[in-house]
């Protein structure tokens, strides 16, 4: 709002500068100097309010600017408090006792399960190992062996004589 007023006053300011030059030259042009050198005073302290307005509109304009970053940065700033405060309560939920307690388990676990797997994979003997490599031949075998031959001889394939007709081709016609 404050710019905006400050604009306006520039506005005013100028119209006026305009007026009171002419308004110079009016009376360069009457004779009278020292009403001219008076009036030239007043525009030379108007333009100087002129100028010292417009910076103070920069000044208004970086303040508006800086108090628009600092909005963002506050709100960056409340989304890493709420973030931190996210991550604490997960820290409350699970604590390192708990996270090291369920990653021991998980190891034992995987240790229990490797010792059965040493278990199962040591108790075979020889003998089991020869056993299942017979049962493995004898089941490649059933799935290679073919079926029988028969044997009555196949009967003898008479061709038959199949009348072929004969068609006589169509004659092309050129047209006219």
């Amino acid at each position: 709002q404050q710019r905006d007023k400050l604009r306006q006053y520039q506005k005013r300011i100028s119209l006026n500068l305009e007026r009171e030059r002419a308004l110079a030259r009016q009376l360069l042009r009457e004779g009278q100097h020292q009403k001219a050198m008076l009036l030239l005073k007043k525009k030379r302290y108007q333009e100087q309010l002129l100028d010292k307005t417009e910076n103070q509109i920069s000044n208004l304009e970086r303040m508006v600017q800086d108090i628009e970053f600092t909005q963002i940065e506050m709100k960056v700033i409340e989304g890493l408090k709420i973030g931190n405060e996210c991550l604490n309560k997960m820290h409350q939920v699970m604590s390192i006792e708990e996270v090291e307690r369920i990653i021991g388990e998980t190891q034992d676990a995987v240790e229990y399960q490797r010792q059965i797997d040493e278990i199962l994979a040591g108790s075979l003997t020889e003998e089991d190992e020869d056993a299942i490599l017979e049962e493995l031949n004898a089941i490649t075998q059933e799935q290679m062996e073919l079926p029988e031959v028969p044997s009555e001889p196949l009967p003898e394939k008479v061709p038959e004589a199949s009348p072929v007709k004969n068609r006589p081709k169509p004659e092309l016609v050129a047209a006219s």
